[in-house]
């Protein structure tokens, strides 16, 4: 008689950082990370903010897997968060994965979100919460990409779900919201010309900041060909469909 499957064991990893402005500039306050998250702190350029790169050791993520990332920036402090390579997500024939994150950044800090992309295998089931609660003189740039499929060897993203959801709070008052649901036929939503028309990555920037700076970016935008929307006074909006 055969042998059963092993099971696949469920991982649920979580990172806390927590930065203060001090006479040294931005400094590391707290710290707490667990399997399979590791926070590692690369040496930044000298004009660069600290640096923190999340890694998953376990080198992709599975239904039923979980990450929980916790991020805060007193006030006055900059700090940039990435990760050193693409994250993984698995074929699920069940639970989906789930990855969450916080940002709580304070009067007057900076904060950078700028991770690698997220590649979906096909039959990926992924639910992604963003929440971002900035003071009212604070300021956030965010980056996030999505990959539909492994294009490199030819596959595309045909069957799975991803539920995608941004909130982001100014000031206490909730200042954008936005989520993507992707479910059912996805081959034909990816292929609709006016839903991503094709795309195998889709994008989406993010710069909350002042007025001005959000004006600003939208003109650089602009000068690379690119258009970007304010959705609100100091927020700018940009996405991006495209390919791999």
């Amino acid at each position: 008689m055969p042998l059963p499957l092993p099971r696949h064991q469920r991982a649920h990893g979580r990172a806390e950082l927590g930065f203060a402005r001090t006479e040294r500039g931005t400094v590391l306050r707290h710290l707490f990370h667990a399997a399979p998250l590791r926070v590692l702190f690369p040496t930044p350029e000298p004009d660069d903010l600290p640096l923190a790169a999340l890694v998953n050791v376990g080198g992709g993520l599975a239904g039923g897997d979980s990450l929980e990332i916790e991020a805060s920036l007193a006030a006055g402090g900059g700090a940039s968060l990435t990760t050193p390579a693409a994250e993984k997500v698995y074929r699920s024939l069940e639970e989906p994965t789930r990855l969450s994150t916080l940002l709580d950044v304070a009067e007057g800090a900076t904060l950078e979100w700028l991770p690698q992309e997220t590649i979906l295998f096909d039959g990926a089931r992924l639910e992604r919460r963003m929440q971002a609660r900035l003071a009212p003189g604070a300021r956030l740039l965010a980056a996030e990409m999505l990959v539909f499929g492994r294009v490199a060897r030819g596959e595309r993203l045909g069957h799975g779900a991803l539920f995608d959801s941004w909130r982001l709070w100014r000031g206490g008052r909730l200042h954008w919201a936005d989520a993507t649901d992707l479910s059912g036929d996805i081959a034909a939503r990816l292929a609709a010309p006016f839903g991503f028309a094709g795309a195998e990555a889709s994008a989406l920037l993010l710069l909350a900041a002042s007025e001005e700076e959000a004006s600003a970016g939208r003109e650089l935008l602009r000068e690379e060909g690119h258009e970007a929307t304010l959705a609100r006074p100091g927020l700018l909006l940009a996405r991006f469909l495209g390919p791999a």
